[in-house]
């Protein structure tokens, strides 16, 4: 009985502390390429990331979060998918829609879909849709838009779930120009295993929560794909000539608890290289 008593008391503290992780979010700030001073004509991209909130196991306020965020400035927001997947919880998103709007990127904020949105039926995913715009958010599901920064062309391109049997590169790739920035912001990070034909020079995406319970491995998560079992998992990632980022998300899935992970917010401060050719060259080929 006394084993079984301290056995008690040890997994009550054990998920009370879990459950304090998830309050306990991290800014990470991220240049993924090195600045070249000597570099023409270049230009700095500072996009902001979140992922995966989860609002029915999301422990992070609007207020906490926009207090984290307020100082800085931002070109560009990045949602990579996983909002909710309860057509009640739609509501709860206003607020933190509210709070990107005021954060007023100069290039706007871009959206993908993960599985979790996906579980909700059409009509409610259309809601979400909807709101999601309603907000200013462009919303993309195999599909890319351009931006120009400081004369060099971006393209943002949006590929839809991964997980979920969505993304069509073929599509999303549609348009898009040899000589420009390729911004590639999705749900599944797996999917890079499938874009050997498809150059990006940037790819930010989440999924994983960072193992959410990894300890002493995130052994759970074996069924998500080969990246998992080469535990690439998390954080900034240079696979086969190939460089990704991918977030550790802001909520939770099943149970409102974090080990070994934490809630992320990422700052990407990118440097755009391809600036070869003029404005209007670019422009050009990409009509």
């Amino acid at each position: 009985m006394i084993f079984l008593f301290f056995i008690s008391i040890f997994l009550v503290y054990f998920i009370y502390r879990a459950n304090q992780n998830t309050r306990k979010v991290i800014v990470n700030t991220v240049s993924p390429v090195a600045a070249d001073v000597t570099a023409p004509n270049c230009s700095n991209l500072r996009v902001l990331q979140l992922s995966d909130m989860h609002l029915e196991n999301l422990s992070i306020s609007p207020e906490k979060l926009y207090n984290e965020l307020k100082r800085e400035n931002f070109d560009l927001i990045a949602l990579t998918g996983d909002y909710l997947d309860r057509p009640k919880s739609i509501p709860k998103l206003i607020p933190y829609l509210e709070l990107f709007q005021k954060l007023n990127p100069k290039y706007g904020i871009y959206a993908v879909f993960g599985n979790h949105d996906y579980i909700l039926r059409e009509d409610s995913f259309r809601r979400l849709k909807e709101m999601l715009e309603q907000y200013g958010i462009k919303t993309m599901q195999n599909q890319n838009d351009t931006i120009i920064v400081e004369g060099n062309l971006v393209h943002i391109i949006g590929i839809d779930d991964y997980h979920t049997k969505r993304s069509s590169l073929n599509l999303a790739y549609d348009g898009v120009t040899e000589n420009s920035y390729r911004l590639v912001l999705t749900h599944d990070p797996n999917l890079v295993l499938q874009m050997e034909k498809f150059h990006f020079n940037y790819l930010l995406a989440g999924h994983f929560h960072g193992g959410q319970i990894y300890w002493p491995k995130p052994y759970h998560l074996r069924k998500f794909g080969k990246l998992v079992r080469l535990n690439l998992i998390k954080g900034l990632i240079h696979y086969q000539g190939k460089v990704f980022y991918i977030n550790e998300g802001l909520g939770q899935t099943l149970f409102n608890i974090r080990v070994g992970s934490r809630p992320e917010i990422t700052i990407h401060e990118l440097m755009i290289h391809n600036c070869s050719t003029s404005t209007e060259e670019q422009l050009d080929r990409a009509i």
